[in-house]
């Protein structure tokens, strides 16, 4: 009889099975695929080296405006997809290598909920019971789409499939401008592809702060991306040298279609039905506390879970709250209000905490203050000023959320995670001296100017 059985090596996963190692329990993980889910293997992971690549071809090609000749710069797509693959492998491997070194049974199958424990189907058709006292879901998501584009793996793909891509495409149409979305459309418009983006809502990165939308659509059409929001799109026409995507009275013909419009929870077969376990279009609920769901014994965690951002390191942290709910009867809620998001697009766009519509709609009386890049020095030194950081502050009260856009903006938004966090108040936060020259002196100056004392 194991402590804890985990349906699903991905983030929420590995991690729970990695955390119960801190209180010798004693763990077994099954997994239908590789371990690492698809942040290692089909997101996170990928998609940011194909990014790196991305924008080390864009400074090259942009030397010369730091006094750098060098030749026009080409894509090698082979070399780039070998260096994306050994990245992933690299981390699969160490990934696998820490797993046995906690001790954590890895049992490769389809795990499925049964009273008193799991049962895995295996690769050759048997069966096998793992007992637990225990047991967290961990299944993770896939990619979603829309009538009428079903997903082929050819002519209309999901991020599984363009991560994967064996030569560059040369016209693409991305449906859906999230995070997913963007940020292919920014690495595909560095290096060269024609991009045409779809948003059936009225910005790009739906739900994030407007001035920080704004900042990354005038950085996408700036590398030749045609951007369309408020915009939707009917169902395609397949032939053998492209699709034609319709949209209002027009359309445009393209190589292949990128469809990015979410992920599901992937909870089919998984032996939910009948159980007491709440589920609602696949995703299950849970006591934010625990992780617990409605059968006694079972948790959920990672992007099954309702209500929560599908995100590995909220994946991490659900991980850690079940674990230690399991091993101490002790709860360590995740702080949802303070999980950083990050868009790696060029530039990047990062954010925490409220909006400024959410915080209206929730009932605060807000401040709000905000502060561009076109000043700092290091920015100005990288050439590149396109940017902005906010900050949205209870009046007279603490930070309840921040935004930055920017170069680096994905690092720097966790300076501004623990001050939304901690509940800091702005003139808290903005006691702390920033080092000149960096782009983080945005923050403090807006920091300053929240606090009622700018400097510049």
């Amino acid at each position: 009889m194991r402590d804890i059985v985990i349906i699903g090596g991905g983030p929420g996963g590995y991690a729970a099975a990695l955390y119960a190692h801190n209180y010798g329990l004693d763990v077994a993980l099954v997994e239908k695929d590789t371990v690492g889910g698809t942040c290692l293997l089909r997101g996170c992971i990928p998609a940011k080296a194909w990014l790196h690549t991305a924008e080390v071809f864009h400074t090259v090609a942009h030397a010369e405006t730091f006094g750098v000749i060098a030749e026009p710069p080409t894509v090698d797509w082979g070399a780039a997809l070998a260096r994306k693959r050994f990245v992933v492998d690299k981390l699969v491997g160490g990934l696998a290598g820490l797993l046995k070194q906690r001790k954590v049974d890895v049992i490769d199958g389809f795990g499925r909920l049964v009273d008193g424990g799991v049962e895995v189907t295996h690769e050759d058709g048997s069966t096998s019971m793992v007992e637990a006292k225990h047991t967290i879901i961990a299944t993770g998501s896939v990619p979603r789409s829309i009538p009428g584009y079903d997903i082929d793996g050819h002519r209309i793909v999901s991020s599984d499939h363009a991560l994967d891509w064996e030569s560059m495409p040369g016209r693409v149409a991305i449906i859906g401008a999230g995070a997913i979305g963007a940020e292919f459309a920014s690495l595909l418009g560095d290096m060269g592809s024609e991009v045409h983006l779809f948003e059936m809502l009225d910005q790009v990165v739906p739900g994030m702060e407007p001035q920080a939308a704004r900042v990354l659509e005038r950085a996408l059409k700036g590398k030749g991306v045609t951007v369309r929001t408020g915009v939707g799109v009917s169902p395609p026409q397949i032939g053998d040298s492209g699709v034609v995507v319709p949209f209002g009275e027009d359309s445009v013909e393209v190589d292949v279609v990128l469809v990015a419009v979410g992920r599901a929870p992937a909870t089919d077969g998984i032996g939910l039905e009948g159980t007491p376990v709440e589920v609602d279009r696949g995703f299950i609920s849970v006591d934010p506390a625990t992780m617990l769901t409605a059968r006694p014994g079972t948790y959920a965690v990672g992007d099954v879970v309702a209500g929560a951002p599908q995100l590995a390191h909220a994946g991490f942290a659900e991980g850690i709250a079940a674990v230690t709910h399991i091993a101490t009867g002790s709860t360590q809620p995740v702080n949802y209000s303070a999980i950083p998001l990050v868009v790696y697009t060029n530039p990047e766009v990062g954010a925490v905490g409220l909006t400024e519509q959410q915080a209206k709609d929730a009932g605060y009386e807000i401040e709000v203050t905000k502060h561009g890049m076109g000043g700092v020095g290091r920015a100005i030194i990288q050439d590149d000023t396109a940017g902005t950081v906010k900050l949205v502050a209870e009046k007279d009260g603490p930070l309840l959320g921040a935004t930055v856009a920017g170069p680096g903006a994905g690092e720097m938004i966790h300076e501004l995670m623990y001050a939304v966090g901690w509940e800091a108040l702005p003139a808290e936060a903005a006691a702390f001296v920033h080092a000149h020259p960096t782009v983080s002196e945005a923050i403090g100056e807006t920091l300053l100017a929240a606090a009622g004392t700018p400097l510049h």
